[in-house]
């Protein structure tokens, strides 16, 4: 029988969560903390919430003690411990055993996995997006459009951009592409690089998209084009320049026509990479043209995130947010279909 019910006290939540024995101490403190902020925002507005830290693959075992019928799965694992790229592999699993959770399918995990197959998608929907080229191995590449980003094609999180992966020429394409390759085992895209106004653009939602308030990330301290980026640096090394000197401007200033069509863009996006209960977009414009650079689903929802930022911005506190993402994933289960 379905609950006709929105309050959270009727939707039990388990929240689970990603640990890597090899981390750290501190790392993995890091990941409970951040983890536990979120249960117990989930919490405060009402929803039974438990923990659950992933720390192999046997998610099977780790989840045993809850039944799928009774509980959603607030899927916040980046990965499977051990496993490189493997984000999509813990939605995978879930949906094997039969989980409702919050966030992207395993199908659309993977894709976002994939920086090329992104940009095709949306390419073939007509979304702006900066012109690339994929380069798989070193040597020459036909390319002419300068200043370009070189960018490994399956990392996230800004894994291997810093102010080097901007580049002037051919030849420092060469050296900067042969770098990545080498490191990292797998092809770089070179992309035009788009020297104008950043934004990152949250969406929450399903059927009905909600666009929360823009934030800008501005640069008006880096003179240097080469710096006029968010690097890895900017988002997870608190010391840094990058991390210290980019302002976030949160609701972005932007005109209304601006706005109407930046967030059109953005749900656009959304929907061609399949997103699913909440996603950001991150996007530049240039001589007034939206490129969207990434679609990200499952965006980090940190308490501090811009995901986070941008729904209290919305006057959304974080637990209401929290709430939002659990109550649209639980319509996709048989106990909550009434839900609103």
């Amino acid at each position: 029988m379905s609950i006709h019910v929105n309050a959270p006290e009727n939707i039990p939540v388990v929240l689970i969560y990603n640990v890597d024995p090899g981390w750290k101490i501190e790392e993995k403190q890091e990941a409970k903390t951040v983890s536990e902020k979120l249960g117990k925002a989930l919490k405060d507005v009402g929803h039974p919430t438990e923990f659950v830290a992933i720390d192999n693959e046997n998610i099977k075992d780790k989840l045993s003690s809850f039944n799928p019928d009774d509980w959603i799965v607030f899927n916040w694992c980046e990965s499977i411990p051990g496993i490189m790229h493997s984000e999509w592999m813990v939605a995978d699993k879930l949906e094997k055993l039969g989980f409702t959770f919050t966030g992207a399918d395993a199908h659309t995990l993977r894709l976002s996995q994939d920086k090329h197959r992104v940009k095709n998608t949306l390419k073939e929907s007509a979304i702006p997006t900066p012109a690339w080229v994929l380069w798989e191995r070193p040597g020459a590449v036909e390319w002419k459009i300068f200043p370009a980003i070189v960018k490994p094609v399956y990392e996230h999180c800004s894994e291997g951009i810093d102010a080097g992966s901007v580049v002037f020429s051919e030849v420092e394409a060469q050296i900067r592409a042969g770098a990545i390759i080498d490191k990292y085992r797998q092809p770089v895209l070179l992309e035009d690089f788009i020297d104008g106004r950043e934004f990152r653009v949250a969406i929450l939602g399903n059927e009905t998209l909600e666009v929360l308030p823009a934030a800008e990330m501005e640069f008006s301290h880096f003179k240097d084009t080469k710096d006029r980026l968010c690097g890895y640096d900017a988002k997870f090394v608190p010391q840094s320049e990058h991390y210290e000197k980019i302002k976030t401007l949160l609701p972005a200033p932007l005109e209304d026509e601006e706005l109407k069509t930046l967030y059109n863009i953005c749900r656009r996006a959304y929907r061609v990479t399949g997103c699913r209960d909440y996603a950001r977009m991150d996007v530049r414009l240039r001589q007034g043209i939206f490129y969207v650079l990434d679609v990200n689903p499952n965006a980090d929802l940190s308490f501090d995130a811009s995901m986070a930022c941008a729904a209290e911005t919305a006057g959304i506190s974080y637990g209401e947010m929290g709430s939002r993402i659990v109550r649209l994933a639980a319509k996709r289960h048989h106990a909550y279909r009434g839900i609103k």
